[in-house]
């Protein structure tokens, strides 16, 4: 079971037991809750109905005559009432009158007159001077058919004269019940809907935090540049930051172990050459040696330094996870300062460079970068072009990217250079001096093609010399 799975089933487990748990309480509550206002209202009322008995009773004896006669009267009525939506035409009090023997002398439903009521607890506990009441149940097979009964004393001049009940069957406010439940149970599930949304939309917003973190991570160990992605909170982006903090020390210090393999076993042959030519110098030789010697102490110099300085821009430019100071980028204009940096160098050799590339061309990026990008696959062209030779810089536009194409006419990249050929320190021999570069202007074309979206990509042309292609998107 994944953690997506597991976060929402235990959110909403726990919401829901306590949901189930709120609501169940508050069902239970509904019923008992509406019976004991009934019960409260019932005293008053039985208290009040016994006073106005008393009143009917002058001589001290028990005469139901009058108050039976007010009663006929109430239920004669038809009260029209509208309670919380629910409508009242009918009342359904019923009033028994016992003496102090606890024989019905008055019974309004007319049912019971005569009959001993002194068991009843209504009747008894009263009778006891206790407080008397009684539920009962009239239809044994309908638990709804329960009949409240609350009683009052009738006392006149202190002397207890009988036991006046009033009786309410509790249907009469099961609406009232059923209505409160429903909007209860309602309200449940509103709020177990509620909770599996937040639920749902919090587990979505962890497991997606988790999921920017997991493929951060993935494309780390892939060797890939990527940005360290924003958290929405606080334990995630120090969660995050602790990842990019072991990635960077990691990262350098394979960079460093790396970097100092590849250049010392670089600096190797130059140094060597120095080394072997200023022996040579300390010994007596004729001039001609002497300047020959000399020049190779120069271009070896040379040589190393502009290794440490590509190496240099290239350690800045791998280390870099994002651009900095983007700009649109006319590409045309890009590569027209690009070709008058190299005006010389094409002179020298009497290479044509054709800038083809369409005026509205624009890209966003780092205008710096790309302009040394650009360089390094100028100058490989003019280094393996013929003289005489023609390099051309085309354009082509589709599915959102635009692509820069660097065409020579040279001699082609043999077979088993295809695959190392963006490798660090990694080089061909020059056509006629033999020599070679550092071996760091791809590589570095390679890191500022990937920080800007991009890509790049070197191969023959059918019928001869090398194209390269440097991709961009339109729009970073």
């Amino acid at each position: 079971m994944n953690i997506t799975l597991r976060l929402l089933l235990g959110f909403f487990f726990i919401v829901g037991l306590a949901a189930w748990f709120v609501l169940n309480v508050f069902t239970e509550e509904v019923k008992p809750g509406v019976r004991q206002t009934m019960e409260e209202t019932l005293v008053d009322t039985a208290n009040l109905l016994a006073e106005i008995a008393t009143e009917d009773m002058p001589s001290g004896k028990l005469d139901t005559a009058k108050f039976a006669a007010a009663f006929e009267r109430y239920r004669a009525r038809e009260p029209h009432a509208d309670i919380w939506g629910f409508k009242k035409d009918s009342l359904d009090l019923r009033v028994y009158i016992t003496d102090v023997h606890g024989i019905v002398m008055y019974d309004s439903e007319a049912q019971a007159i005569g009959q001993d009521y002194s068991r009843w607890n209504d009747v008894y506990l009263t009778l006891h001077n206790e407080y008397g009441v009684r539920s009962t149940q009239i239809d044994p097979n309908d638990s709804r058919s329960t009949m409240m009964h609350v009683a009052a004393p009738i006392v006149r001049d202190g002397q207890m004269l009988g036991v006046l009940t009033v009786a309410k069957p509790t249907l009469s406010v099961q609406p009232f019940i059923d209505r409160s439940r429903s909007r209860v149970e309602r309200a449940g599930w509103w709020l177990m809907g509620g909770a599996l949304a937040i639920g749902l939309l919090f587990t979505w917003w962890l497991t997606r935090s988790i999921g920017q973190l997991r493929r951060y991570a993935r494309e780390v160990s892939l060797g890939k540049k990527t940005k360290l992605p924003e958290m929405n909170s606080s334990e995630l982006d120090e969660l995050g930051r602790a990842l990019a903090e072991m990635r960077e020390k990691l990262d350098g210090r394979e960079y460093v172990e790396n970097y100092v393999h590849h250049l010392v076993h670089e600096m190797k042959s130059p140094l060597t050459a120095l080394i072997g030519s200023a022996e040579l110098l300390d010994e007596n030789m004729p001039q001609a040696e002497r300047a020959t010697f000399t020049a190779n102490i120069q271009e070896q110099s040379r040589r190393l330094r502009d290794m440490l300085d590509k190496l240099l821009a290239l350690a800045k430019v791998e280390h870099r996870t994002a651009l900095e100071e983007t700009a649109p980028i006319v590409l045309r204009e890009l590569a027209d300062s690009v070709i008058a940096d190299h005006a010389i160098q094409l002179l020298q050799r009497n290479i044509a460079c054709e800038n083809l590339i369409t005026p509205e061309a624009r890209v966003t990026g780092e205008a710096f970068l790309l302009h040394q990008a650009l360089t390094n696959l100028l100058l490989n062209a003019i280094d393996f072009s013929p003289v005489g030779g023609r390099i051309q810089l085309l354009l082509e536009t589709a599915a959102g990217k635009h692509t820069l194409i660097v065409r020579d006419q040279g001699s082609g990249i043999p077979d088993y250079a295809l695959p190392r050929i963006f490798e660090r320190f990694y080089s061909l021999a020059r056509p006629g001096t033999q020599r070679k570069s550092t071996g760091l202007g791809l590589p570095f074309v390679r890191e500022v093609a990937g920080l800007h979206g991009g890509e790049v990509s070197l191969g023959n042309l059918p019928e001869g010399g090398v194209e390269a292609r440097l991709s961009l998107p339109t729009s970073i």
